[in-house]
């Protein structure tokens, strides 16, 4: 069965796949006359935290924007604009990696996990605007069998995203540990279900 967004999920899958994809080359292989390749393999700590970081993360995203459009079944202009400004966030994660990885653990490692921390912001902020576009109103470009609770469980879930990535970049003044793990709860708490994530917060708050 076709929809109205097969080529918008069609072309977004493929922004998903070369930007996750690009994310090793960041990761150098040690040139074969080096003293010690162990010692060397491990210096490059950084690359790997970074690469398992925003792997992970663009992985999460993509499973996100999966979840959106099994909801999202009608497209106009204005929701074609909105996906193509959260591709353009996810085309710069690459470059943000690798600028993390290059200076996390030295003296520019503050500046760069704030301009890591920003891009994650932005794409936070655009997955929230595309999903509150596509389900504003009556949700007119939902599909007309959708199951609104199930809508409305994603929408809190996205409410969290740039007030958290907000924090992560305050917290990167504070403590570059502190904002790194913040990064790391922040894609746990993406990666599960709405449903799930919503019970949690329900949780939370009755425990307050």
């Amino acid at each position: 069965m076709t929809t109205e967004t097969t080529r918008l999920e069609a072309f977004s899958d493929g922004v998903f796949a070369i930007a996750i994809t690009l994310l090793i080359l960041e990761i150098k292989v040690p040139s074969y006359n080096v003293a010690n390749l162990a010692r060397e393999l491990l210096r490059q700590w950084p690359s790997y935290l970074a690469f398992f970081i925003s792997f992970a993360f663009i992985g999460i995203m993509w499973i996100n924007h999966h979840r959106m459009f099994t909801h999202i079944k009608k497209t106009n202009d204005m929701l074609l604009i909105l996906n193509l400004f959260l591709m353009f966030g996810v085309c710069v994660v690459p470059y943000t990696t690798a600028l993390l990885a290059a200076h996390l653990g030295h003296a520019g490692a503050r500046t760069a996990l704030i301009v890591y921390d920003a891009a994650y912001f932005g794409i936070a902020l655009f997955f929230t605007l595309l999903w509150r576009y596509a389900a504003s109103g009556d949700g007119h470009l939902l599909a007309d069998n959708v199951d609104r609770e199930a809508a409305q469980r994603i929408t809190e879930q996205y409410n969290y995203g740039p007030m958290a990535y907000a924090i992560a970049i305050a917290m990167a003044w504070i403590s570059i540990s502190a904002s790194l793990l913040i990064n790391l709860v922040l894609a746990i708490f993406f990666a599960i279900p709405p449903h799930y994530a919503s019970k949690t917060v329900t949780k939370r708050r009755a425990s307050c």
